[in-house]
């Protein structure tokens, strides 16, 4: 079931505690672009099915990934990306986005997305795995 584009954001905004839905619109395209670069092929589709057709359509043209960034790299990415942010700030902001993106996917979709991941995504969705 696709999630509204209004309740995605209003779940982003309240987990990233932005002022404003443009924040965590920002924050949100940001993340999926940068995200989109990382998954292939049927679960890449998927999870676009599970999203707002405008966050979709992100998540289906991403960014152009030379190769797949640590979680650590993928939070300086992000803080590269969005105007004034910090690496501190920029975990916020994937966090709080990942974690909408997690609560919108089954549990196997979840499984299937962290296998196309590196080690250390799962704490990024906020979903710690077993070791």
């Amino acid at each position: 079931m696709t999630v509204r584009w209004e309740a995605f954001l209003d779940r982003v905004k309240e987990r990233g505690a932005y002022d404003t839905l443009q924040e965590a619109e920002r924050a949100a395209r940001v993340v999926l672009a940068l995200l989109g670069a990382h998954l292939v092929g049927e679960v890449r589709a998927q999870l676009a099915a599970r999203l707002p057709e405008d966050f979709a359509l992100i998540l289906l043209n991403p960014l152009q990934s030379a190769e797949p960034l640590s979680p650590e790299r993928f939070v300086r990415a992000t803080a590269a990306w969005i105007e004034g942010a910090t690496e501190q700030t920029a975990a916020w902001d994937v966090s709080a986005v990942l974690s909408t993106v997690a609560d919108a996917v089954d549990g196997d979709l979840l499984g299937q997305i962290l296998l196309q991941l590196p080690a250390g995504y799962d704490l990024l969705f906020g979903r710690p795995q077993p070791t």
